[in-house]
């Protein structure tokens, strides 16, 4: 009997030996440790894009808000800016044609109002990114703006792991002389 616990501790012993020991933290330049990087397969785009979706409703719905629902031509402007800016090496709202977030959402064939556009340069993931966005004032109130209905959600992965988010918000084209 003792012979054979021992059998068993040795063994246990040497299947713990095999396990590889965790890598030690990768530092950047600066002596800090490097972002993990969040890398985004093909199977993860509607997952991804609809969290974003169920997220924002859910923060929208807490505050009375009327839920959005995922615009196809929203997200193609959104998709075509968050390329863009990866390729211009820069978050910001402009395209590298000059274009703006209301330019993009026309040339996509959105037919309501851009009420709103979010950006973001990072390694993390979307859920971090929407928080962080709700933390600045500015990039909340184009996600909490009671006037949107409408929203669009992509991104644009480097092969470095470096992610372009970008998010836009729509609502009813506005009439001139009315309340819409």
């Amino acid at each position: 009997m003792r012979r054979a616990f021992l059998l068993v501790l040795v063994a246990a012993f040497g299947l713990a030996a095999c396990t590889p020991a965790p890598e030690p933290a990768r530092l950047g330049p600066d002596g800090k440790p490097l972002p993990e990087i969040f890398e985004i397969s093909d199977r993860d785009v509607s997952r991804i894009q609809f969290r974003m979706l169920d997220s924002v409703n859910a923060l929208r719905s807490a505050s009375g808000l009327p839920e959005l629902g995922y615009d196809i031509r929203l997200n193609a402007a959104a998709e075509t800016h968050a390329r863009d800016m990866s390729v211009q090496n820069r978050p910001w709202h402009f395209g590298s044609d000059g274009s703006s977030p209301i330019d993009r959402a026309q040339r996509a064939g959105y037919p309501g109002q851009l009420l709103g556009e979010n950006i973001s340069e990072t390694y993390e993931d979307d859920v971090t990114t929407l928080a962080a966005w709700m933390k600045e004032p500015a990039t909340r109130d184009v996600i909490m703006d009671p006037k949107a209905r409408d929203m669009g959600f992509a991104w644009f992965q480097e092969p470095n792991g470096k992610i372009w988010w970008t998010l836009v918000t729509g609502g009813p084209r506005k009439v001139p002389g009315g309340t819409s």
